[in-house]
């Protein structure tokens, strides 16, 4: 998994910065000619379109892409056993807005749509209810009950929206067979072989799941011989290596 241009600051890994070939680079002053952030664009827009990663908002409110054989258990942790369908309950619950329901409401009637078609079937057209429209979609974005599939330029600029259930059902169906321990060990797993090293807190922070959880997934990994748990002289607290 890696953000796109955000910098995070426990550490994950940056599209832009791989593409440009250095840490934390300075934004350009004519971004639109710049060569690194063309191609970061063009890479974020291409790949999910392809279907070859999930890209969403799945870290902290950030856009990241996530490889697909990962994504089942960013699944497992989001939704659990859910469907789509179960977004009703999620708002009888008091766990998603009224306008993230009518938006899923016109989805599950239809997809997918581009933003224009979306907004007009849930009466957000209105220019002053942007900001409402976008709330609720990185609400279901993060929650991941639908995903960004496409981004046209032609005739207008516009996204397609799809249902994550529809647009990759055997992810979702390996996602809804995971327990949420294995999925945690698998993102920690795979997290820290790419980092190197990260700190529990850091991770819990990171991923928002409780201390407790990061914990035990520790305490598995380390049983398993995956991680090294230990502490580095110097620095403060316990840290994981990858092995």
């Amino acid at each position: 998994m890696c953000s796109t241009f955000y910098c995070f600051p426990e550490g994950v890994a940056c599209l832009w910065e791989a593409v440009v070939g250095r840490a934390r680079p300075r934004w350009p002053r004519r971004s639109h000619h710049d060569d690194g952030v063309g191609l970061t664009w063009r890479l974020k827009d291409d790949l999910p379109a392809a279907r070859r990663v999930y890209y969403g908002k799945l870290l902290r409110g950030r856009p990241v892409l996530v490889a697909l054989d990962l994504f089942p258990a960013f699944y497992a942790l989001a939704r659990g056993r859910q469907r789509a369908r179960d977004y009703t309950t999620e708002y009888e619950a008091g766990r998603l807005s009224l306008t993230a329901k009518r938006l899923m409401d016109s989805l599950v009637r239809e997809h997918p749509q581009y933003t224009r078609e979306l907004r007009a079937n849930t009466f957000l057209l209105d220019p002053g209810r942007t900001r409402e429209f976008e709330r609720a979609m990185a609400e279901l974005q993060q929650g991941l009950w639908v995903v960004k599939t496409e981004e046209r330029y032609e005739p207008t600029f516009s996204y397609r929206w799809d249902l994550v259930e529809a647009w990759l059902p055997e992810h979702v169906a390996e996602g809804r067979r995971l327990t949420r321990a294995a999925a945690l060990d698998r993102l920690l797993e795979r997290y820290v072989a790419g980092a190197t090293y990260a700190s529990p807190r850091r991770l819990a922070r990171l991923l928002g799941v409780p201390d407790a959880e990061i914990a035990a997934a520790v305490a598995r990994l380390t049983r398993a011989r995956k991680l090294l748990h230990t502490t580095v002289p110097g620095w403060p607290g316990t840290w994981l290596v990858s092995r």
